[in-house]
This record gives structure tokens, C-alpha cells and sequence, in this order.
């Protein structure tokens, strides 16, 4: 029989050193000593370019944070896209802009941009280019090379990019990633991760027209979590296939390869029944493993359910297999605009460097069987 116990993550994070923060992300996320009291801060001046995107709706978050940023409008030149948005609560009330009104606002310090997944790294580099912070969402265009622009350019002029990865800030992730830097499972050898959904036709005539099909949108999320576990892989081979004779790719899997023979595998799906409830997140390692299953328990809210089994009694946790207790569920966007004013601000140095984001972006590209040269 498997032993079932709840176990306290509060414990095990005082245990390593990082209860304040709950988090091990891919680089440095040094605070600031010498930064002033947040309450005597004007709010952050942003806006967001583009409405097209898929996640573009968390402008809806942002607006609920006035003591962090103050919303100045937003741009969209599609006027069917425009007219969607303007009849949105989530836009309802601001101002629509030009590109060239929103740079000339007076005291614009950051620039969301949320247009169509393809084209958003032209308007991300003139927000650069304008020395305005930026953050995108993703996935960060078709171009390797125009996104290493990008990155060169911000770092450059120090300026943030900060990639729209949703589950960076979830704290089972965060637990899972924290676990596996700290040793928890032991030499870690392979990874498992799923991200699925059932979806009409609507959604697969939309995803017909990336080159990577539903891998273009979905696995990057993935991809972003494998290499802050993993590292860079050595080989990456794309399975592409289509369940249905529309041209779809809709059932897609990438075999991730690194040093030591270390393997991880992604798959994703817009056919699987209840996909979204059966994310998933496998990590095993020689000494245990982590499962995170469903990574969102609660429709987008931040927070999965996070199952543990160990061989032996480590770290504050028992042999045997055991569910981790999670923080309540919040907002799945709430932290990720925290720590994009915090590292705007200068409390904090942005825990995912350019280069990490350079490497996922190539790897995803590699998981659609794209070109990374042009």
C-alpha cells in the first residue's frame, strides 16, 4: 500500500532557506537593498500593444494592481480586433492609441505587447528601441535570430524582457523546480510533461495556420520549465502528427535528449478529453520523483496538485508517497505582474536571464520542427 500524507510545503521551503520567497527560478533573483519603499513609488506608467493574443485578456490583472501600475491605453490597429476589445470589460474604459501616441506618453516606463503569437517581435523591438521595459507574451515569434535582436538590444540597454510564460510563477512549479536544485530526488533522469485541451473547429482552423501546430502555442510553456530543470539539450526530435484529415497538427510530441542520458519528453494535444484537467508535470529522479497533476487545479487559476513519492526520509518529507499542501489559488497572472514591477522597479534582478530565454525560444522553434537560422 502507498503511504498517503499530506506534507507542508511552508516546512520543507523554511527547511532550504527560501520561505519569504517560494521561489527557485533560472537566474538571480537578487533583491535590491538600497531600493526606495515601495509606498513612496508613483505606479509603473504601461500600456499594451496588440490584442491578438491568445492571453491578452491579463490586462484585465494588471488593472487590478493600481498601487504597482497605471494603465494608460492600449493599441490595436485591426479594427474587428479593436472593436472586440473595446466591447471587453477587460479594456473597457481605456484609451485607444497609436503606436506613436502610446511611446510619446509622457513618463512610459513599460509596454506590454499582445498581438497575434507571429508578429510580436517587430512592435517589442521598437518598445526597446523607445527604452521602455518590456513584457511579452508568447511564444516569441517565428524568428530565432529577430529574438536574439531583441534580447541583445534590451540587455544593451538594460532594459527587462520579461517572457509571458504562465506557469513560472505557479508555486507548485515553483516547489517542484526548488525540490530538484536542492536535491530532493536525486539525480533527476527524466522528465514528462503534457499540456492538452479538446477543442472545435473554430480553434483548428486557427492552429492550421502556425507551422508547428498546437506545439507552437502549447509546449513552449513546457519547454520554459524542462530547461530551468534540465539545462539545454543536446537533441531535440519533433513528432508532428494529425489525428484528423484537416491539416491539422493537433497531436504533437518532442523528445528532448541532454548529456548523461537524461531524457525528457513533451506532449501536446487539442483531442484529449478533459486536457486541460490532466496537465502534467513528471520529474523522476533516482531518489524520487515529483508529479504535478493537474498543473492548474482550478480552471487558470495559479496552483496544481503536487504529489511527491521518495525511496527514503528526506529533506522534512517521509518515505512513501505523499501530496504536498499548496498555497491557496490566486490569479494566474497576479505574481508574474508583481515581479515584472519589482524588477522594473529594481527591487529585484529578473530571475530569468536573456540567455535562458534565448535557449527556450530555440528549443521550442526545434519542438515544431522550425528553422532556428532565419
Amino acid at each position: 500500500m502507498r503511504n498517503e500524507i499530506a506534507c507542508s510545503r511552508r516546512t520543507f521551503l523554511t527547511a532550504s532557506g527560501l520561505a519569504a520567497t517560494g521561489a527557485v527560478l533560472a537566474g538571480d533573483a537578487s533583491a535590491i537593498p538600497d531600493a526606495p519603499p515601495a509606498q513612496s513609488r508613483q505606479p509603473i506608467k504601461i500600456g499594451q500593444i496588440g490584442t491578438g493574443n491568445q492571453h491578452a485578456y491579463k490586462i484585465s490583472t494588471l488593472r487590478t494592481l493600481p498601487d504597482l501600475f497605471e494603465v494608460v491605453g492600449f493599441v490595436e490597429d485591426d479594427p474587428a480586433l479593436r472593436d472586440k476589445a473595446l466591447n471587453s470589460s477587460c479594456f473597457q474604459g481605456l484609451k485607444v492609441m497609436s503606436t506613436d501616441e502610446l511611446l510619446a506618453v509622457p513618463g512610459l516606463q513599460a509596454v506590454a505587447v499582445e498581438t497575434e503569437e507571429r508578429v510580436c517581435i517587430p512592435p517589442a523591438l521598437r518598445c526597446i528601441q523607445a527604452g521602455k521595459h518590456v513584457h511579452l507574451d508568447k511564444p516569441c515569434g517565428e524568428s530565432l535570430p529577430a529574438f536574439k535582436q531583441l534580447l541583445d538590444e534590451a540587455q544593451t540597454r538594460n532594459l527587462t524582457v520579461q517572457v509571458g510564460y504562465m506557469y513560472r510563477n505557479n508555486p507548485a512549479v515553483q516547489f517542484c523546480i526548488k525540490a530538484v536544485k536542492d536535491g530532493l530526488i536525486g539525480n533527476v533522469f527524466d522528465l514528462d510533461a503534457a499540456m492538452g485541451r479538446y477543442d472545435g473547429e473554430s480553434y483548428r482552423e486557427l492552429i492550421k495556420d502556425y507551422q508547428g501546430g498546437i506545439a507552437y502555442i502549447l509546449a513552449c510553456h513546457l519547454i520554459d520549465l524542462v530547461v530551468s530543470v534540465m539545462g539545454e539539450p543536446e537533441t531535440i526530435t519533433p513528432y508532428l502528427r494529425q489525428t484528423r484529415a484537416d491539416g491539422v497538427f493537433d497531436n504533437c510530441l518532442a523528445v528532448f535528449e541532454f548529456t548523461h542520458d537524461r531524457l525528457a519528453t513533451i506532449r501536446t494535444s487539442i483531442t484529449e478529453a478533459k486536457g486541460f484537467q490532466r496537465r502534467r508535470f513528471k520529474v523522476l529522479g533516482d531518489k524520487g520523483s515529483i508529479i504535478i497533476q493537474p498543473i492548474e487545479s482550478q480552471g487558470n487559476m495559479s496552483g496544481g496538485v503536487v504529489t511527491l513519492a521518495l525511496e527514503e526520509d528526506r529533506g522534512g518529507f517521509t518515505k512513501g508517497i505523499q501530496t504536498v499542501d499548496m498555497p491557496p489559488l490566486k490569479d494566474r497572472y497576479e505574481d508574474q505582474w508583481r515581479e515584472f514591477a519589482a524588477v522594473v522597479n529594481g527591487d529585484m534582478v529578473n530571475p530569468y536571464t536573456y540567455e535562458h530565454d534565448y535557449i527556450v525560444h530555440k528549443c521550442h522553434l526545434q519542438a515544431c520542427g522550425m528553422p532556428i537560422d532565419r
